[in-house]
């Protein structure tokens, strides 16, 4: 059977005995960034840390970099240079600063690169990494959301490796486990249904934000916490699903699953499922893209289904989470609608977060802006980060005339 068409065979993960694995991390400071060094600090002499980056926590990169013995560490905000460099004093780690200094963070030598930077900042640093052919474990969702067509390609034509990281799609990958996409019937994300999932209409109209990021079964952080409220995250996950498992978007369904146990599902034309299990730590994906396509040992929680007891379904209730609806509209027109989603969802998350709108206008406003904002079609990643910008002026806009 083929690899699935997003991957290249080129990752070798070495045997214990060989030389330690060149790794860089583009979000050390975050929950993902975070979640991989824990994984690092298991076996640390398996592991050699080329480049750490941060975006403005230089206390905190600084102190990284310092454990992991850090080649190069890098602040996204050039205000923080010399915090970093004080802050680096007297160790081997070079301090860089600025995005330029990102991405000449992403052409060191590394066998592998987790890329979790949030937004649109890591948009160029992945894109540098997969035109230069590295093993990329993808954590950031605006990279296939907003660009994912230029994504694939760069990948694609010089040979990257792009592992996801997301327990969804993590999940659906270890599922195929390298079958060919003719054999796939259907791909299924399940869905928490996150806070809301019981709230009528009327309750929802008047969530506040301490509501919406209180999650029932993951710890993150605040706006994909609203988006699992919304469940506008299902709905970025099936554009990135799109993207990365090319099965047909018809074939890609989502199913509201509150255990968060199984992760995702594939079907096959013999009608057989795979579904993959795992507690809901992100370790447990991170360590898949780590390893593969061998496994590492963790120390993450067993599963123990006994203890559970049962687990459940439903389905998508799309008047009361219209989000997964707009994505699936966006990612079928193509062009640069999936930017301006992801752009109008962001200031619309980030207003209602401020408590400047209402929970059920994130929704409306992502609405709007898609319908009033026609730019045409992205040909570079710069086309891209301009729809961007400009998305976000619209949304603004829609975000005032709700005040």
């Amino acid at each position: 059977m083929s690899r699935p068409e997003t991957l290249s065979p080129g990752l070798i993960v070495p045997p214990p005995c060989a030389e330690p694995r060149s790794i860089s991390i583009f979000g050390a400071t975050g929950s993902v960034g975070t979640s991989t060094l824990d994984l690092i600090r298991l076996d640390p002499s398996a592991y050699r840390i080329v480049a750490l980056t941060a975006h403005s926590d230089a206390a905190g990169l600084a102190k990284l970099a310092r454990e992991f013995s850090a080649e190069v560490a890098v602040i996204g905000d050039p205000a923080q240079h010399q915090a970093l460099v004080d802050a680096l004093e007297g160790s081997a780690t070079r301090a860089w600063s600025g995005p330029q200094a990102l991405l000449e963070a992403a052409d060191l030598d590394a066998d592998w690169t987790m890329a979790a930077i949030v937004g649109c900042a890591g948009l160029a640093p992945i894109m540098r990494s997969l035109l230069r052919g590295r093993s990329v474990a993808l954590a950031n969702k605006e990279a296939l959301v907003s660009s994912g067509a230029l994504m694939i390609e760069a990948a694609r034509s010089s040979g990257a490796t792009l592992l996801p990281v997301d327990s969804e799609h993590n999940a659906i990958f270890q599922c195929l486990a390298g079958a060919s996409y003719d054999q796939v019937q259907s791909i299924t994300l399940t869905a928490s249904g996150g806070p809301f999932r019981t709230w009528t209409l009327d309750q929802m109209r008047a969530a506040r934000p301490e509501q919406a990021v209180a999650h029932p079964n993951w710890s993150m952080g605040a706006k994909i916490s609203v988006d699992s409220a919304t469940m506008f995250n299902k709905g970025l996950e099936l554009i990135e699903a799109h993207h990365l498992f090319p099965v047909g978007l018809d074939a890609i369904r989502i199913l509201v699953h509150p255990q968060s146990v199984i992760h995702s599902m594939v079907e096959y034309r013999d009608r057989s499922t795979l579904a993959q299990l795992g507690a809901p730590d992100m370790r447990i994906p991170i360590a898949s893209a780590l390893a593969w396509p061998d496994r590492i040992a963790t120390d993450c929680a067993q599963l123990d289904l006994a203890t559970i007891g049962q687990l459940t379904f439903e389905p998508l209730d799309t008047e009361r989470f219209p989000g997964p609806g707009i994505c699936r509209q966006a990612i079928a027109a193509g062009g640069g609608a999936p930017a301006i989603l992801n752009a109008a969802n962001e200031i619309a998350v980030a207003a209602f977060l401020k408590e400047e709108i209402g929970f059920l206008d994130i929704a409306a406003i992502v609405s709007e802006v898609l319908a009033g904002y026609s730019p045409e079609n992205p040909q570079s990643l710069q086309d891209v980060l301009a729809i961007d910008r400009e998305a976000r002026v619209h949304a603004a806009a829609a975000v005032r005339t709700r005040n």
